[in-house]
C-alpha cells in the first residue's frame, strides 16, 4: 500500500464512521499541538509514548482519567506525550503526514529511540494508519477499542472464518473499499506472531463495548499476551483498567533501583 493510499483509508473511514453524526471538529491547529509529561525517573528517558484521543475527546482528559499517573506508578522510564489529533486532523489524508512532521520526526530529534503509539477508539485507527503507513517508525502500537470498520467488512470476515482465512476481494467486492483495505492491513498480524515490516500490536477492549465484533477478529490474530479485555462498554472505566493491564505487558524500560 503507498502512503498516499493509507492515509486515504483512515480519512475514508473516518468519513463512514462520522456519516450522519452531526459532529462538528475543532479547526486542525498547524502544527499539532501536543503536551509533554516527563518520566519521574532522573536523566533522560530515550523511549516515548504518544497518546490519541478519541473523538471529540480533549487532551486533558488522560491525565483527569489517570492515564498519565498510571505511568508514574508502574516507574516505567519512559516520556508521555499527549498529541491532540483530533477528527479534524483525519480529513483531506493528514493524519499520518501530520503525526509524521507535528509528533514523530521532533521527537526523533530530541533522541526518543522508541516511540510507541497509542490510540483509543478514533485514535486506535490514526495509530493504526500511521503504522501501516511507517512502520518503521515505531517500537509498538497500543489500540484501545480501536474503531475498525463497518459491520458489513467485519461480518465478512466472521463468515470467512477470521482474517488468517479472510481474503481481501471475495467475489462481488469492491476492490477500493476502505474497510477491506484496513483489515488487509492487519492480515499480516494472523499470519505470523511478529510479521515482518510490522511493529508489535497490542489491543484492549471491554467485552460489551458496541465495536466488540470487530476487536474479536483481531485480538484472534494477536498471541494472547498482547490481548487485554475488561467487562464493561466504550467508557473511560475500561480504558483505565485496560490501560494498567497493558502497561504492565509492554516491554518499556524501567526507573532504576
Amino acid at each position: 500500500m503507498t502512503r498516499r493510499h493509507g492515509a486515504s483509508l483512515a480519512t475514508t473511514l473516518i468519513a463512514i464512521a462520522l456519516a450522519g453524526c452531526g459532529f462538528l471538529p475543532r479547526p486542525a491547529v498547524l502544527p499539532m499541538p501536543t503536551l509533554l509529561d516527563r518520566a519521574i525517573c532522573p536523566g533522560p528517558a530515550d523511549t516515548l509514548l504518544v497518546l490519541l484521543p478519541g473523538r471529540g475527546m480533549l487532551i486533558s482528559e488522560f491525565a483527569d482519567e489517570g492515564f498519565i499517573d498510571a505511568v508514574r506508578g508502574q516507574r516505567l522510564a519512559v516520556d508521555v506525550l499527549r498529541a491532540d489529533a483530533h477528527i479534524a486532523y483525519y480529513d483531506d489524508q493528514r493524519i499520518a503526514p501530520r503525526l509524521r512532521e507535528d509528533v514523530v520526526a521532533p521527537a526523533q530529534a530530541r533522541g526518543y529511540r522508541r516511540i510507541w503509539l497509542v490510540g483509543i477508539s478514533l485514535g486506535g485507527l490514526g495509530a493504526l494508519a500511521y503504522a501501516n503507513e511507517r512502520p518503521t517508525d515505531l517500537a509498538g502500537v497500543v489500540v484501545l477499542a480501536p474503531y475498525l470498520g463497518e459491520p458489513p467488512v467485519i461480518a465478512e470476515i466472521e463468515g470467512a472464518g477470521g482474517l488468517r482465512q479472510w481474503e481481501l476481494t471475495p467475489a462481488g467486492a469492491a476492490s477500493d473499499d476502505p474497510g477491506r483495505r484496513l483489515w488487509q492491513s492487519l492480515k499480516p498480524y494472523a499470519m505470523q506472531p511478529d510479521p515482518p515490516d510490522k511493529p508489535p500490536l497490542y489491543l484492549g477492549y471491554g467485552l460489551d463495548d458496541r465495536l466488540a465484533s470487530g476487536h474479536r477478529l483481531l485480538a484472534a490474530a494477536l498471541p494472547g499476551e498482547r490481548v487485554a479485555t475488561t467487562p464493561g462498554g466504550h467508557d473511560w472505566p475500561q480504558w483505565r483498567r485496560l490501560w494498567a493491564d497493558t502497561l504492565a505487558r509492554l516491554p518499556l524500560p524501567r526507573c532504576a533501583g
